[in-house]
């Protein structure tokens, strides 16, 4: 009969002890956490034992899951490395941030430029002293959709930040991005691609007011950039549209919107930026459009540019666009 040892017994005891130890957090993470105002960071984060902040939710939620929002509060701040969705529909969910509000940058992670990122019905509002609403460094793809951000006013903040240095893309959709900015820095948008960094952007039904400088600025002096904005409204902010030429392409196509009361410009090129505008309004800007050589501001003839300036029809502050474009049919 084969004996069995106390001193095997007990050393198979402790690794099994240590494979369960080991294994221990990936059974941690779940594919869907919840946080509450009333709930704890030391919780599981689940329905029923919910967590209080998006950091402490983050740990527990595993890659490609999602972070539901029970009710209304302040989740505060959050660095997100991974694919995750943050859904806070219906419970006005609330980013306060000093600094920056969410964060993207799965860099320095085994798989860097992969992550896709959700941000859907939060409130983003910038406390003393704010940086950025949306922070994006590293990724595949952000996606924002019915959100709002606001209040981010310090210098070279912005309401959205987009600045990959890899191939990246931006989908913002029905949102508002207001009061971002100070007179001279930041704004709402700033598209600016790092070194190597590539930047397809899309914007649909967003709404890009009051911000103290540049409502949506793109800036390709490292980066190439393709933007479409349609079906929306750009209005009150110092430039309204600057499309900032460098040294890598950097195209726009506007669409269906409205670009409107912008203290200092509608829409501007640069460099050699290259614009697209059709069946979009320009108007009670301060300067309708302008395109700085060898910038081209091209319009399909279906646009309606005029009174700008405001309240003045002796002056004819229009701006001219650089060409007509065949709007061809296929």
């Amino acid at each position: 009969m084969l004996k069995i040892s106390k001193k095997f017994i007990l050393g198979a005891f402790a690794f099994a002890a240590a494979v369960a130890g080991y294994s221990a957090p990936a059974a941690a993470q779940a594919t869907r956490t919840w946080v509450s105002g009333t709930g704890d960071d030391v919780n599981p984060c689940s329905r029923t034992a919910p967590c209080k902040t998006f950091a402490g939710a983050i740990s527990k939620t595993a890659s490609g899951g999602v972070i539901n929002c029970l009710d209304p509060g302040g989740y505060g701040p959050v660095n997100i490395n991974k694919s995750l969705t943050i859904d806070c529909h219906f419970t006005g969910a609330g980013v306060f941030a000093g600094g920056n509000g969410i964060t993207v940058n799965d860099s320095m992670t085994p798989t860097p430029n992969t992550a896709v990122v959700y941000l859907r019905g939060l409130d983003f509002h910038g406390v003393n002293p704010p940086s950025s609403g949306v922070r994006f460094i590293a990724g595949s793809a952000l996606h924002l959709e019915d959100s709002l951000i606001r209040r981010f006013d310090l210098d070279n903040s912005f309401g959205v930040k987009f600045t990959p240095g890899a191939a990246a893309k931006l989908y913002i959709s029905n949102t508002t991005i207001a009061d971002n900015g100070t007179a001279t820095t930041g704004g709402g948008i700033e598209i600016n691609p790092a070194v190597n960094g590539t930047a397809r952007v899309f914007l649909k039904n967003v709404r890009v007011r009051n911000n103290a400088n540049d409502g949506i600025r793109t800036d390709s002096t490292n980066g190439a950039i393709s933007l479409v904005l349609e079906d929306s409204d750009v209005t009150g902010n110092g430039r309204g549209v600057a499309v900032l030429g460098g040294s890598r392409t950097n195209v726009a196509m506007i669409t269906n919107s409205v670009v409107a009361n912008n203290g200092v410009v509608g829409i501007v090129t640069t460099g050699t930026a290259v614009a697209r505008v059709d069946t979009t309004t320009i108007t009670g800007n301060r300067v309708g459009i302008s395109a700085e050589a060898p910038s081209q501001l091209l319009t399909y003839g279906g646009n309606r540019l005029d009174q700008n300036p405001p309240f003045n029809a002796a002056q004819n502050f229009n701006g001219t666009f650089t060409n007509t474009t065949p709007l061809t049919k296929q």
